[in-house]
């Protein structure tokens, strides 16, 4: 069988944009997003995106391989943009909102961004990004993306800086655009899709890129991994932002789903448009778990939505309280490195069984690998050895498959150091193995606190925090200690409505009943909230940052902020 070699029609190239064809031939009639009063079908968002593409070349000027970056919350726009940009020949680069002036503008020329498309929320944002560009820096064109809904006036049109940035807005370009445009297929199934900045929770974010197989494979691989089914109504409270949506962006075109837009929401949000617009399928980092199960206005939901959580470990508290009110809760692990999650909690229906304490913590894990990753382990970070599987000796998250990332733009030494010369992905996740073979993240490596030579896992008196009535958020990081090297600093929130706060000794009591001593928290500190970064993750920098400046406790005493 050796002269069989691959031909043409045998070996073209894999890309998720296919999805969008496919699905204005099958559902083309059917509803393909609802945003406030306006919906479109699958044949208008294919229609759309084929004009948008069109545009792109013809009217920007956008050629094979530049960045055209975004700067959108979860809008109709921002949706074709995750199709209408490849299919230009271009390359997407979504753009964390919440991001500061000074580091949106560090982004925009480390990828060197040709056209930036801005919604109105994020114009004056965008703006000053634009204006902090050295003279001999050469800033992207914008296009307005107008939205009636946005909480934010557009300035003047007579404003120099908007004249002389702005080439058009988002629907002159979608309204001149040749709907029969052949879209640019990828040269290889190797060649970049999307470029996406890693959140910057333990250091500087860096620019991760995705090639067309990669997305491909994730796509798919999370849609057989959650079980989606055909024509869901997945419900956007995930940023589409963050990984591309964990490459739902794609996959509910797979699968001619029903995407319900929402530019912000809050828990009434949430429960009035599930209700609304029958919503079955939702993503969601835990802090929007945490948000459901603790809003005034819960009421148990008449028909049950599949939420898939993942970002952080979520506590097996707040499992318990988000499935008690009809939500079905599945957990994974994914990192932008690789377009979305690869490892998941695999149900076994025996678990059903169980009590309920004992189903959540079984689901507080991260799991095993979904069937699109080649291979998930946890090693020693020295010797590459895997660990034991005993559920408590630590290692280091390693991943290796189709999804993986191609590496990090202009950063040959980064990409190197995380994707090693053995074949492995190195996450800096430190984790566990459970001799049932499910993996368990217990830290990122920067996290681990290290009191009297004994490796704590935050993550571990996090989850007992969180079993307390009385906390809403927690995290824990390390504090100096003169004798101990470290010791655990707890910060925590408090829910709204208590009759009687607990006080920092309670706390500790409470704590104490339930861990060993050496990781019971010696500090508490109150905050009326804990920062977070836009996809709901604890910024756990700016805590070990506070809990420097706070020295070594010579004594126990309450701390609020």
């Amino acid at each position: 069988m050796e002269e069989l070699k691959p031909r043409p029609a045998s070996s073209s190239p894999l890309t998720p944009l296919g999805f969008l064809d496919r699905a204005a031939t099958v559902y083309g009639d059917c509803t393909s997003i609802i945003y406030n009063d306006t919906s479109y079908t699958w044949s208008q968002t294919h229609r759309r995106c084929l004009q948008l593409a069109s545009s792109l070349v013809s009217t920007t000027g956008i050629g094979n391989g530049q960045v055209v970056s975004v700067l959108a919350p979860n809008i109709p726009a921002m949706y074709e943009l995750h199709f209408a940009v490849p299919m230009a020949g271009a390359i997407l680069n979504s753009v964390n909102t919440r991001l500061d002036a000074r580091t949106v503008s560090i982004l925009l020329r480390h990828c060197e961004s040709k056209l930036l498309f801005v919604d109105t929320q994020s114009l004056s944002l965008a703006l000053e990004a634009i204006s902090l560009f050295p003279p001999n820096a050469k800033p992207p064109l914008l296009v307005l993306i107008k939205d009636d809904y946005a909480d934010a006036e557009i300035p003047n049109s007579s404003s120099s800086a908007v004249d002389s940035r702005f080439c058009c807005t988002y629907e002159s370009l979608v309204e001149k655009g040749d709907p029969d445009f052949k879209w640019v297929r990828p040269q290889t199934e190797w060649s970049p899709i999307a470029l996406n900045y890693t959140s910057g929770t333990t250091s500087s974010p860096k620019g991760v890129v995705h090639s067309h197989r990669g997305i491909f494979m994730i796509t798919l691989d999370s849609l057989i991994d959650w079980e989606v089914p055909k024509q869901p109504v997945y419900l956007w409270t995930l940023p589409m932002f963050h990984a591309n949506g964990w490459s739902f962006t794609w996959g509910m075109a797979a699968v001619g789903g029903t995407n319900v837009c929402v530019r912000k929401f809050d828990s009434p949000t949430i429960y009035s448009l599930i209700k609304k617009h029958g919503v079955d399928h939702m993503c969601g980092a835990p802090v929007v778990l945490n948000m459901l199960s603790n809003s005034a206005e819960i009421k148990p939901l008449q028909n049950p939505v599949k939420i898939l959580t993942a970002g952080a470990p979520p506590p097996a508290a707040i499992l318990s309280r988000t499935e008690a009110l009809g939500f079905i809760v599945s957990h994974g692990y994914g990192l932008t490195e690789t377009g979305g999650l690869v490892v998941s909690c695999a149900w076994k229906r025996a678990w059903n069984k169980l009590p309920a304490t004992e189903r959540a913590r079984l689901k507080s894990r991260q799991g095993v690998r979904t069937l699109g990753l080649t291979e998930a382990d946890v090693v020693d970070p020295e010797s590459g050895v895997s660990v034991k599987r005993d559920g408590s000796t630590l290692g280091e998250i390693v991943l290796r498959g189709a999804c993986v990332m191609l590496g990090y733009l202009k950063d040959p030494i980064g990409t190197n150091k995380c994707m090693k010369e053995n074949g492995w992905f190195y996450t800096g996740d430190v984790g566990v193995m459970h001799p049932d073979g499910y993996m368990e993240i217990k830290d990122r490596s920067k996290d681990v606190i290290i009191s009297g030579g004994e490796n704590l896992s935050s993550v571990e008196v996090e989850s007992i925090l969180y079993s307390h009535p009385a906390i809403n958020e927690a995290a824990v990081v390390a504090r100096p200690d003169e004798y101990w090297g470290e010791t655990p600093c707890a910060f925590v929130s408090l829910k709204t409505g208590l009759t009687q706060k607990p006080s920092e000794k309670e706390i500790i009591e409470y704590c104490r009943g339930k861990l060993p001593r050496y990781m019971v928290p010696k500090t508490v500190v109150f905050k009326e909230e804990l920062p977070k970064t836009s996809t709901g993750k604890i910024q756990k920098f700016v805590l070990r940052e506070i809990a420097k400046r706070m020295g070594s406790p010579s004594s126990a005493r309450v701390s609020r902020i």
